[in-house]
């Protein structure tokens, strides 16, 4: 049984309820909040409106799939500051950020936060192994935290980052968290595609390391364009056969963030497409 959401990274141009309302309209069931202006940063979402989002939430009928603390806008961009820049301090914002996701992660009762894999690497001189070591050393920061509210930090691949595949994510984990089960993958399905690997064989190969799956589709030609699911390539449906067979019970977040003027739209054409896939 494939459990659907649907991120509000796709609806910057809309408040969060506004976002939320929309989402809930269309069908879904679980809805992942973007910890990160306009929605959820966690240094502007206000006790008061936490509360009114999570009595939003509930009263809807739904459950937060995850808390998305990939993007940093309000202080950089989509991955800066990252976990891997030269300067210590800009470091730091990453962690102190992600600590404080953790904490909406508790609030809002999920399981999850998705994390950027370190950070882009093109254009800089960091070496993959010093790399590997201050992203771990920023996790190890962020773990006292999670281990107290029993949250699962989902480290995400993604293409021209540090972390590009499951393979590579893999390699990380067992150098640096072999025994640590509050890490583990965010298995971004559309990213899995670009960089040459076949998602579905990445689910049944290791399941036990998938926390939360984003769903997009992808074009044939691999590029990183986030399409909506039933425009690109892919073959969701044995993606879904994949994660029924290896007992995947957690959520499928579709995430389609460039469609910003098209997101109730999108959402919806998602919606119907994966739901029809038996």
């Amino acid at each position: 049984m494939i459990r659907l959401a649907f991120s509000t990274n796709a609806f910057k141009k809309s408040t969060l309820a506004e976002a939320i309302a929309a989402i809930a309209q269309i069908g879904y069931r679980g809805v992942e909040l973007m910890a990160d202006v306009p929605h959820a940063h966690p240094t502007t979402f206000t006790t008061e409106e936490r509360l009114k989002i999570k009595n939003q939430i509930e009263s809807l009928g739904m459950q937060v799939s995850n808390v998305n603390a990939f993007t940093h806008f309000a202080d950089g961009d989509t991955y800066h500051p990252t976990w891997i820049e030269d300067d210590p301090a800009k470091r730091e914002i990453r962690i102190v950020h992600t600590i404080a996701c953790v904490d909406i992660a508790a609030q809002f009762g999920a399981k999850t936060i998705s994390l950027q894999p370190g950070g882009p690497t093109i254009g800089t001189s960091i070496t993959p192994a010093l790399a590997g070591e201050r992203f771990a050393e920023g996790l190890r920061r962020v773990l006292p935290h999670v281990k107290r509210h029993n949250i699962t930090l989902a480290v995400e691949p993604e293409p021209g980052l540090f972390i590009e595949t499951a393979a590579e994510y893999l390699k990380f984990k067992e150098e640096f968290f072999p025994d640590e089960p509050l890490v583990r993958m965010n298995c971004d399905i559309g990213h899995l595609f670009c960089v040459g690997e076949d998602p579905a064989a990445v689910i049944r190969a290791m399941p036990q390391q998938i926390a939360h799956v984003h769903l997009e589709d992808i074009g044939k030609n691999r590029v990183h364009q986030h399409l909506t699911p039933g425009k690109g390539v892919i073959d969701f449906r044995s993606i879904f056969a994949a994660l029924n067979d290896v007992g995947y019970i957690n959520w499928c977040t579709v995430e389609l963030y460039p469609y910003e003027t098209t997101a109730a739209g999108v959402a919806k054409l998602a919606y119907d497409y994966l739901n029809a896939i038996d």
